[in-house]
């Protein structure tokens, strides 16, 4: 069923002279259209989400079969748009009135708000809010390789993992992969942060800036304000160029704010759809920096297909960076390898201690297998 969601495709296919049964016109302002759609009785199956409609043009559609998908005018979201986030529309109002009055923080309080648990409409609009963000993480990545960068939301922007994490998306994004990370702070800040500056210059003055406001507690509007502040050169004039850093956050963690360093913000009310499609399309391959427990369970979420994987089928690889974390803080590795031992897996996981061994994994001749597992090297 073809979606509509630009005006520009709505005349399209007005001026076909198709019938519009079928169509799917999404998230559109029919105002100037009403003309010419009250002109149509060839609607029935016809779907309109969302959107404005001008007096009269609602019935019309209705009477003749069409179905409309109201929204709710208090809602600090539109369920049915068309396109991701980007960075200035979450933190909308930041400086005049602090974080609190953002589309981002009232989303959340929305989302957590007891009295609206459990009324089935707003269940439903989440939802409904939810797909469009898939549809449109689909539609901008287009079928681009996608490279994950997974890490744990707590580093500051003043630790030299941070300055390392920010290379590694920079040198990512430079081999042609789209970035796509967690979208919050810390570790996935840095790589989203590295993917999306043009150069290595501007790059180490952009990470020696963050350094001023180094995490976002307790002040996440000082710390996204600077953010920001440092992103605007970083974006001048990339309007048009590949899409090379994506975010993928969840309301659901709501005290991990969205990073700013991002091409687009496919943010989400639940976080489980939010898991799968994120590491769903990292087609390229996984990278996981040192974390806890939310990059733990996405470090099985990620070596769960890999280990039900048919011998023949092509695998992504996961590479994990830390040798001393994934072995001795946080004993990862061992079960990793326990898993993969004697299937095609254990040619696709991998334990490197530097950043660049883990791209160099991803990034050397995409077309040929890749090296088998690398051995740790002694812990220090």
């Amino acid at each position: 069923m073809p979606e509509i969601e630009t005006l520009a495709a709505l005349d399209a296919a007005l001026d076909a002279g198709a019938p519009l049964r079928g169509l799917r016109l999404q998230d559109l302002d029919l105002t100037d259209h009403a003309a010419r759609l009250l002109a149509r009785d060839d609607v029935d199956g016809l779907v309109v989400l969302g959107g404005r409609l001008p007096d009269g043009l609602e019935h019309h559609l209705r009477t003749r079969g069409a179905l409309v998908f109201p929204t709710d005018p208090h809602a600090p979201v539109d369920p049915y748009r068309a396109t991701l986030y980007s960075p200035d529309e979450l933190y909308e109002g930041l400086g005049a009135a602090g974080y609190e009055a953002t589309p981002d923080a009232r989303a959340y309080h929305w989302s957590r708000d007891a009295a609206l648990g459990h009324d089935v409409f707003v269940t439903l609009l989440r939802a409904i809010h939810d797909d469009s963000m898939g549809d449109a993480l689909s539609d901008l990545l287009d079928d681009r390789p996608v490279v994950g960068v997974m890490g744990g939301h707590a580093l500051g922007r003043d630790d030299e993992r941070y300055a390392r994490a920010a290379a590694l998306g920079h040198a990512l994004g430079r081999s042609g992969l789209v970035v796509a990370t967690g979208g919050g702070p810390g570790a996935m800040e840095a790589a989203n942060l590295g993917a999306l500056a043009p150069d290595t210059g501007s790059l180490a003055d952009a990470v020696e800036q963050l350094r001023a406001v180094p995490t976002f507690a307790p002040d996440v509007g000082a710390w996204a304000t600077l953010a920001l502040e440092v992103r605007a050169p970083l974006v001048a004039g990339r309007a048009g160029r590949p899409v090379r850093s994506i975010g993928i956050p969840t309301w659901f963690y709501g005290h991990e704010p969205p990073n700013v360093f991002c091409d687009g913000i496919a943010k989400y009310f639940s976080n489980a759809i939010r898991e799968d499609g994120l590491l769903a399309r990292c087609t390229a391959g996984v990278v996981v920096l040192e974390g806890a427990a939310g990059t733990v369970q996405e470090v099985f979420q990620a070596a769960t297909p890999l280990y039900y994987a048919a011998e023949d089928a092509p695998l992504p690889h996961l590479v994990l960076v830390g040798v001393r974390h994934w072995t001795e803080v946080v004993p990862v590795w061992p079960a990793l390898e326990a898993l993969a031992a004697g299937r095609p897996m254990a040619e696709r996981v991998h334990l490197v201690d530097d950043v660049t061994d883990a791209v160099a994994v991803l990034t050397t001749d995409r077309s040929r297998p890749a090296p088998g597992p690398a051995s740790a090297p002694a812990s220090p």
